[in-house]
């Protein structure tokens, strides 16, 4: 930093200010200490910089072993988030969401001397390893128990089921098929929750839940079924992949999305435009997840909050041509 202060022509603290993003430097000197860094190749020493300021830039994110579309674009959006903050993430998958799986990652992040934790735990199942951890480590959780006192971001999974169920009832349906995700899933049991309490709310029949996963191959077989039973005229899928099954079973059995029966997804993979027909689903901004999990996890960080704050955000229905009224 003393050779680039030198070459720029400035003090060690404007060049300090420049690495830390400080809006108090005008933009031409911020444009030499720039040019100044290119030229001499200088990279900032980020355990250097811990020792220095007692903060560490790493982050650390204990996520589930899963190619799924959410946790994965969850996950490369908190990343990008981080990133342009100046932090750089640490990422440990567990195979299984348990408390030793999820303990001993906690444990490999604390080794690493993170600044702070975030956690994707999706399931049950990672409750009980999520209590264990000290209260002195700053942890937000992502699509976690919505119940569990603790630092969580998450989306609201009841209104978006709601909304894709009131649609298909609005079109004209007399009720609503669901085909749901694992039930130990935080997001798959709110869906349920959601597309029950459309029901219920319009005086419609609420039809026995399809429990599948969330596989598309799980959707074919519940499609296989609804579409042997003439009074299935709406479905809607816990998610797009369950949803791309079902259409392949529908099509199967020679009835056709949306003149029979029409569909809804959740998620807005981006291939869901692309089905035949393309798919109306719900959408959630993993963008804005990312950015309130970051926001919240560096408040605990820097002002040592450690009180329980949800931070529950609202989806979109993605309108398509998968949802028609009813054939007569």
């Amino acid at each position: 930093m003393t050779d680039v202060a030198r070459l720029a022509g400035v003090s060690h603290q404007t060049v300090s200010r420049v690495l830390n993003g400080h809006p108090n430097v005008r933009e031409q000197t911020r444009l030499r200490v720039r040019a100044a860094i290119e030229e001499l190749g200088y990279r900032p020493n980020r355990a250097a910089r811990t020792l220095a300021t007692g903060r560490s830039q790493l982050l650390g994110v204990v996520a589930p072993n899963s190619t799924l579309f959410g946790p994965a674009s969850l996950l490369a959006a908190f990343e990008w988030a981080a990133g342009t903050a100046g932090f750089s993430v640490s990422v440990r998958r567990v195979g299984v969401l348990d408390r030793p799986s999820i303990a001993a990652a906690v444990e490999h992040h604390r080794d690493q001397r993170v600044a702070g934790i975030v956690v994707i735990a999706p399931t049950a199942s990672a409750n009980e390893a999520l209590a264990e951890i000290p209260s002195t480590v700053p942890v937000v959780t992502v699509d976690g128990d919505p119940l569990r006192g603790t630092a969580l971001v998450t989306v609201d999974q009841e209104a978006g089921a709601m909304a894709a169920t009131r649609h298909l009832l609005e079109a004209g349906h007399p009720t609503v098929w669901h085909v749901s995700g694992p039930s130990d899933w935080f997001d798959a049991a709110g869906r349920v929750r959601g597309w029950r309490r459309a029901l219920e709310e319009a005086g419609a029949e609420v039809p026995p839940v399809t429990p599948a996963d969330w596989s598309a191959a799980a959707g074919y077989r519940a499609g296989q079924m609804l579409a042997r039973m003439p009074e299935v005229t709406a479905v809607f899928a816990a998610n797009d992949h369950l949803a791309l099954g079902i259409l392949r079973a529908m099509h199967e059995r020679g009835r056709s999305v949306p003149g029979d029966v029409s569909l809804i997804g959740f998620d807005d993979v981006p291939e869901a435009a692309y089905y035949i027909p393309p798919l109306t689903t719900v959408r959630a901004d993993f963008d804005e997840v990312a950015g309130e999990t970051l926001h919240l996890l560096l408040r605990r960080i820097t002002d040592g909050e450690t009180g329980p704050v949800r931070r529950i955000l609202s989806p979109t229905l993605v309108e398509r041509v998968s949802v028609a009224a009813p054939a007569r």
